[in-house]
């Protein structure tokens, strides 16, 4: 009983956070709704004996893309306005989607209503068995070449959200490496000589000084 109240707060949660991640019209705004959407499923992920699964949700997910993504968004210098004009121009669209999943879930929520029990509840887990290292084998045998693949769309998007910070706009300031390795320190230290110059006060108590001076 308690573990399906904590489902349908967590559950409730989620898709509120989901709402407010298609809604909002401030981008940081959004991106925050998906941090809150990450970790609710990351607690759902929990009550189904899934650590492996919730864990990478929050530690890569929430610690390491989204403050990418936050990074990407604020440095890319995205119009509100324009993005307000398209949600409105393929809203129809999304409202279509929307409506034909939500009808796909309750058909799959109420499908055991109709006499078909297509799943049944999982066998429980020997007290040793570890699916982070279930989950590693299967991901590194199985699939080790899928895997690869992902990497190296993974190493594409982030070289080109690099490109897109770099495009040329008013006021932007590219790091010229060269110039800064050839640099010399003539070009950027110049040493003075001045002679050395003692304030009265100082020349008093240095006779002070010395005149106590056995």
């Amino acid at each position: 009983m308690v573990v399906e109240i904590l489902f349908y707060a967590f559950a409730a949660v989620l898709v509120g956070a989901a709402v407010g991640l298609i809604t909002s019209r401030n981008p940081v705004h959004s991106a925050l709704f998906l941090v809150l959407a990450f970790f609710t499923s990351a607690a759902i992920w929990l009550m189904l004996d899934a650590e492996f699964l919730a864990l990478l949700l929050v530690v890569v997910y929430v610690g390491a893309v989204m403050v990418l993504f936050l990074f990407v968004v604020m440095m890319l210098d995205i119009n509100v306005e324009e993005l307000r004009r398209g949600f409105t121009r393929y809203a129809p669209l999304g409202a279509v989607v929307a409506f034909i999943m939500v009808v796909e879930i309750i058909n799959v929520v109420w499908v055991r209503k109709l006499g078909l029990e297509l799943a049944q509840a999982a066998p429980p887990l020997p007290v040793d068995y570890s699916n982070t290292e279930a989950l590693g084998r299967v991901l590194y045998t199985d699939y080790v070449y899928p895997f690869e693949i992902a990497a190296v769309i993974l190493l594409v998007a982030i070289i080109a959200a690099i490109v897109l910070t770099m495009r040329h706009r008013p006021g932007l300031k590219i790091q010229n490496v060269a110039s800064q390795v050839a640099v010399r320190r003539q070009d950027r230290v110049r040493v003075v000589p001045m002679e050395s110059v003692r304030r009265p006060a100082q020349d008093e108590r240095a006779a002070g000084e010395e005149g106590e001076t056995p």
